[in-house]
Formats: C-alpha cells, structure tokens, sequence
C-alpha cells in the first residue's frame, strides 16, 4: 500500500428533505482506500449503499463531510472515477469493440494506439473473437467483462462496483465474480464494489466495511487474511480457504439481520 490514501471519505453525512421531514441516510462515515486495495461494502438493504457510492461518484453532493481522491475533493463526476452499475449499460447498436472505447471516444481520445489497446484487453480476457459481435450475442457474464474493459480504457484512479453481478444467475455469478476479480488484482485497480453477498465481498476484498441499519454508519471494518497461495489466488479458490466460515459468521453476526 501507498502511504498516502487514493480515496479520503471524511465524515460524510446525507440527510433527505421529505414533506414529513428530515431523513438521515447516512452518518458520519469516515475510511481511507489505499493504492491497489479491494474494499467490499456490506449492510442490510436498503441501508444506503449505493447512496455513499453515488456521493463518492461525485453524482449526488452530501449533506456534510468530503470525498478526497487522489489529494482533489470531489464535487462532481470526474473522469478519474469509474462506475459500474448493476446492468452493464452496453449500447445495443454498437458492437462490443466500440462500446470498450465509448468512453475514450466521449474524450475525444480514440487513436490508433487506444483501438490496439482495446483490442489486447479484449483478447487477454477472452472477447477478441467478439470484438465484432454486438451486446445481444454475448452471454450476461461476457457483457459484464466488456463492460469492465470498458471503464479500464479510461484508466481511472478509482473503481466504483454497484452490485456489477446481481443481474446475473448464482453460477454465472459465481464464475464471473471470478474472472473479474482476477482482473482487478492483475491490472492492480483501486476498488470499492457494494455487494449483498458475504461470500463474495469475503473472497474478493482486501478489507470489509459493515454498515448499520438507516442511518449508515460503519460497524466495523475487517481486515480480510485468507490462506490462498499466490500462484492459485482467485476468488473461487478464497472460499475454500480454512479461515473462510470465520469471516463469514462474523460478518453475518455483525449484519444482525432479521426476517
């Protein structure tokens, strides 16, 4: 890790404004993420996950509190930022190599050597020999890889993940959740990626924020320490490490959710 954080989240607040009165979504959360880091985010439903992703983004301003990335607070969407939500936001009528370069093509930056690098991230991830498909021909777990490629082109400083696999059936998921996050390790991405899921947040992440019911406030952070060989590192191989049900258990516990 670096010493100095890529993301600052300083005392964030959000409080919604409703005919019935004030709404506090979330309280004083305050965390750093460091350079090359996988932060899994967890907490009840409804609780405001997505809201603090939205308010890191820069797409919705907090009642109180900063968003620092890389030394430069966070007012508004920014370039250096990336964001995948929980559909894959593929344009239909363009084929996959040119929804890879959208955003590289929004900045006015696609040349000869952004095609050649779409073109290697597409083959080094197994979507070359679709590179000329469109979205409609590729399966959930396929467009979800285009899509990732896609927010890398631009090189952001920091990826946000919004649920990227809840779309997705549970052994798609599984494999895909996979695949991407043996991406993530590869290219060395700063991430914080929202998930229901404990299994997935335990396998992928570096660290686990556990948020409390409305208003959000962080319960714990948990350093996550699995004894997974390096040269067999995946996520898939994470769940059976022996330290797995552990982790698992506490986070539940911590989620204290009832039905």
């Amino acid at each position: 890790m670096s010493k100095s954080p890529v993301l600052e989240v300083k005392n964030i607040s959000m409080i919604y404004h409703t005919l019935n009165g004030e709404v506090k979504a979330i309280e004083n959360i305050d965390f750093e993420v460091y350079e090359g880091e996988i932060i899994g985010i967890v907490g009840p439903s409804g609780c405001g996950k997505s809201t603090l992703l939205s308010i890191i983004s820069g797409l919705i301003k907090p009642s109180s509190g900063q968003v620092i990335v890389k030394g430069k607070r966070i007012t508004k969407p920014s370039k250096n930022i990336g964001y995948m939500f929980q559909r894959d936001q593929l344009f239909e009528w363009r084929t996959i190599l040119q929804n890879v370069l959208l955003g590289l093509e929004i900045q006015n930056k696609v040349d000869k050597k952004a095609v050649e690098k779409a073109e290697r991230l597409l083959d080094t991830y197994g979507l070359g020999e679709f590179k000329a498909s469109y979205p409609r021909q590729l399966s959930g777990g396929m467009r979800q890889r285009a899509a990732l490629i896609r927010t890398l082109m631009v090189e952001p400083e920091l990826l946000l993940l919004d649920e990227p696999f809840s779309a997705l059936d549970y052994q798609t998921r599984l494999a895909i959740s996979d695949e991407i996050g043996l991406i993530l390790k590869k290219e060395n991405i700063t991430t914080l990626m929202v998930t229901h899921d404990i299994a997935e947040a335990i396998s992928i992440s570096d660290r686990v924020i556990i948020l409390s019911n409305r208003p959000a406030t962080i319960k714990e952070i948990i350093d996550i320490k699995l004894t997974c060989p390096e040269n067999r590192w995946s996520p898939i191989n994470c769940r059976e490490a022996p330290e797995f049900r552990h982790y698992f258990n506490r986070i539940w516990k911590e989620l204290d959710i009832h039905v």
